[in-house]
């Protein structure tokens, strides 16, 4: 079985390379100075003061699956994901392999959305950091299977002085180390990024030897009421959804549902 994650993240230093081209650094980082005094939502705060926690996800496609929802608009779903409940966001930018982009998340601010927003891409470089932060984003998504130690300790000392919080995904028993490096928010993938099997009960185990006292984030293959409220026990503030909704006819109306069960649990 091919390693999907390794060949992602391969395009994604060669799509970087061309963009650095077109967008030389310099200019994007002069782009991004302009807009600094603009206020960013905390997303852990967010996910902490939240009876739900539940992070709703504009994600149109999927390496595994294909096209969820082709013609999902970021201008309608992420507003009503806020409308119905959700107490942050994610949105998808890598377009290649889930039919993303920045412009997303730009569409859903000027929609009206205020609640926090999650940078979902696979971030290897700064020069996404600085990407994120001009569109709006209020944290960006770190992956410690793509990245070294030091790689993600420099990316995250750079995210923090663009005022972004960042979420630090870890997967296995191998990756916990990263944890020390004290992100914002601390996932735990249930998906294995290599071969895309899901496995909920990968957050049960490793909750267990992450710290007491932080925020963490169950992340993928969570699609029932019962399994978030079980997790929470477990001691998890944030729950990253998004083919469960995105997948239906009506997500923000899929969302309000989900809310409903799990407040009636």
């Amino acid at each position: 079985m091919r390693d999907i994650l390794q060949e992602i993240v391969a395009h994604k230093r060669v799509e970087l390379e061309h963009l650095k081209q077109a967008v030389p650094p310099s200019m994007i980082h002069a782009a991004v100075e302009k807009v600094m005094d603009r206020p960013v939502a905390s997303m852990r705060q967010a996910l902490m003061e939240s009876e739900t926690g539940i992070i709703a996800e504009f994600k149109r496609k999927s390496p595994s699956k294909g096209w969820i929802k082709e013609q999902g608009k970021a201008e309608e779903i992420p507003l009503s994901y806020q409308q119905n409940g959700a107490s942050a966001l994610s949105i998808l930018t890598d377009e290649m392999y889930f039919g993303g982009r920045d412009a997303f998340i730009k569409m859903a601010r000027e929609s009206g959305v205020t609640l926090p927003i999650l940078y979902k891409n696979f971030v290897v470089d700064e020069y996404q950091l600085f990407q994120a932060r001009l569109c709006g984003a209020s944290a960006v998504l770190l992956i410690a299977a793509d990245l070294s130690m030091q790689e993600c300790h420099s990316l995250l000392k750079m995210a923090h002085e663009l005022r972004l919080e960042v979420l630090l995904e870890m997967h296995a028993d191998s990756e916990l180390d990263y944890a020390d490096l004290e992100p914002d928010m601390y996932g735990i993938n249930n998906r294995n990024l290599g071969s895309f099997v899901t496995d909920v009960h990968n957050s049960y185990r490793l909750a267990e030897l992450l710290p007491k006292e932080v925020c963490k984030v169950s992340e993928s293959g969570i699609s029932n009421p019962k399994t978030v409220s079980e997790l929470r026990l477990a001691g998890f503030r944030g729950f990253l959804i998004g083919e469960c909704f995105m997948k239906t006819a009506d997500p923000g109306i899929a969302l309000r549902e989900f809310i409903d069960t799990l407040n009636n649990l």
